[in-house]
């Protein structure tokens, strides 16, 4: 195999080493970003089922523990196109090393913290350090794969980012129940000392040679903000009320930030985004359908999960163990979608995952408080094949068509849209479903046969049934028991039914889009 090239114009200094020997083969490279990868993967999911034991043994209320996951997210949203330009400028490998040490040391650290702000805290840096990892895993792998190799690395990288996402539960339900709760983060320790030893042995260093330039410090000063601001807004949407003038005055004030971070940058000669990257169609649509696609995916997830544990009474072991066909198809549907997006391009792949996906939300609104398993896995297997086909495909379309030089922009840039698109989803998804309950709560329970005084009552619990929690206790009569969370089922699933018919709608929306937007035969790589 012929040297890769990492660099437009690379100079002697810069330049890569030929992918002969184990430092600079392309698959020893996606073999070492994979362990970095799974670790940041699992971690995003596996703290969902820690929560709870969390806010036990620290005494944390539910805002302090809603913290615990939006510090995270806040800090990752904000510094990773930050992360991947740092990579393309002083060393990819250099800040993948530095983001997997970081990485792991937060994590022990959060386990020996002792309190929820030091929880919270730890959380944050690791966000940090997460998004000085993420992007460059997407670099290295463009800077040292051919082309014609490139999408099957692409298909490789989303299956395992797959299959970590959806072990995140069962793994995180292991631990919690077997051992603790820190547990759940002590865990990267060997995942992250192996990703290190792997890494140093086996990765090439790939940059970007663009001479000496200032480094863009006010647009990663306006890029902070604007996502920080943005994001913020979105994952307080639902404790405030989306009509509210503090959540409209918050989304918008980081919306017109990213505004003026986007005619600033149009003016520098070396910008942190440049913007010339979305006059690719291909690449703008695939950051639109990366959004949509993990909107679907982190939403459908949240509100499944409530399903089966509190409607149906599943462990989080089981309620796991339940939800494999997702993750099973995922692994599946990611090395088919980047073959088909290598022959035909992202408008067959992108639009076919979209589909697939809108007819698995679909399927979920017939769900009901006593659906046996068959009315689930065709959904759980239609969400895997549609998620991992549009990873692969929208992946290959953001970082296939940036230039190598922009390659950690690129990755940074569709890391961005997949943590707004999952903020989003998680948020909105369960709006709909607590407005849904809210409305049809009362209903529900006189219609399941509680009296109608003790069911205007338990409309205050409105919040409780939105997470599929029924409101009942030990002194009631066991008929108006039953009843109770009966109808606390019934109207949870009408908020479910109401999300997952939201979420197909936007899929189907976002396969229009890829249709019409990308030109027939767009080449995966340019």
């Amino acid at each position: 195999m012929p040297p890769v090239t990492a660099t437009d114009t690379p100079t002697p200094a810069h330049a890569p080493p030929a992918a002969t020997g184990r430092r600079g083969n392309p698959w020893l490279t996606l073999i070492a970003v994979a362990f970095g990868l799974f670790m940041v993967g699992l971690d995003g999911s596996v703290v969902s089922i820690a929560n709870p034991e969390i806010g036990r043994d620290l005494g944390a209320t539910t805002a302090e523990l809603q913290w615990v996951t939006n510090s995270y997210l806040l800090a990752l949203a904000a510094a990773l196109i930050l992360g991947g330009k740092l990579g393309d400028r002083f060393g990819r490998r250099r800040y993948y090393l530095i983001g997997v040490a970081g990485f792991t040391v937060a994590s022990v650290a959060i386990g020996l913290a002792g309190s929820v702000e030091g929880v919270i805290a730890f959380r944050a840096a690791q966000g940090f350090f997460g998004a000085l990892l993420m992007p460059n895993t997407l670099g290295m792998l463009r800077a040292v794969f051919p082309p014609h190799r490139f999408g099957m690395a692409v298909g490789i990288w989303a299956m395992v980012s797959s299959v970590s996402t959806a072990l995140g539960p069962i793994v995180g339900g292991l631990l919690v129940e077997h051992v603790n709760w820190e547990s759940v983060f002590y865990i990267n320790a060997p995942v992250g000392v192996i990703a290190l030893i792997v890494s140093a042995l086996v990765l090439p260093e790939s940059r970007n040679s663009t001479g000496r330039h200032r480094f863009d410090v006010a647009g990663v000063l306006l890029l902070a903000a604007g996502l920080l601001v943005l994001v913020f807004g979105v994952v307080k949407g639902e404790t405030w009320g989306w009509t509210a003038g503090s959540t409209i005055g918050t989304i918008g004030a980081g919306l017109l930030i990213l505004v003026l971070f986007g005619w600033y940058e149009t003016r520098q000669e070396h910008p942190l985004l440049p913007m010339r990257l979305f006059r690719s169609p291909a690449l703008t649509i695939g950051a639109i359908i990366t959004a949509i696609n993990f909107f679907t995916l982190l939403g459908s997830i949240f509100y499944i999960m409530l399903y089966l544990q509190n409607v149906r009474g599943y462990s989080p072991v089981w309620a796991g163990v339940i939800t494999l066909p997702l993750s099973i198809a995922s692994v599946v549907a990611s090395p088919i979608g980047a073959a088909l997006t290598d022959r035909y391009g992202p408008r067959l792949t992108m639009p076919l995952g979209m589909v697939l996906q809108g007819g698995a939300s679909f399927g979920l609104m017939f769900l009901g408080p006593q659906s046996g398993y068959w009315a689930m896995w065709p959904s759980f297997v239609g969400l895997g094949l549609g998620i991992g086909m549009v990873m692969a495909a929208s992946s290959e379309a953001i970082v296939g068509n940036a230039p190598v030089k922009d390659a950690g922009v690129a990755g940074g840039l569709q890391a961005t849209m997949l943590q707004i698109g999952g903020a989003l989803g998680t948020s909105v998804l369960i709006s709909l479903i607590s407005s849904r309950v809210g409305a049809t709560l009362v209903p529900s329970l006189t219609a399941a046969g509680v009296p109608q005084p003790l069911a205007g009552g338990l409309a205050e619990a409105r919040d409780a049934v939105a997470m599929g929690v029924a409101p009942v206790t030990a002194d009631l009569p066991d008929q108006v028991r039953a009843a109770i969370i009966d109808g606390s089922a019934t109207a949870f699933l009408n908020g479910v039914h109401t999300a997952a018919l939201v979420a197909g709608m936007l899929c189907l929306a976002g396969a229009v889009v890829a249709v019409a937007g990308i030109r027939r035969g767009t080449p995966a790589h340019r």
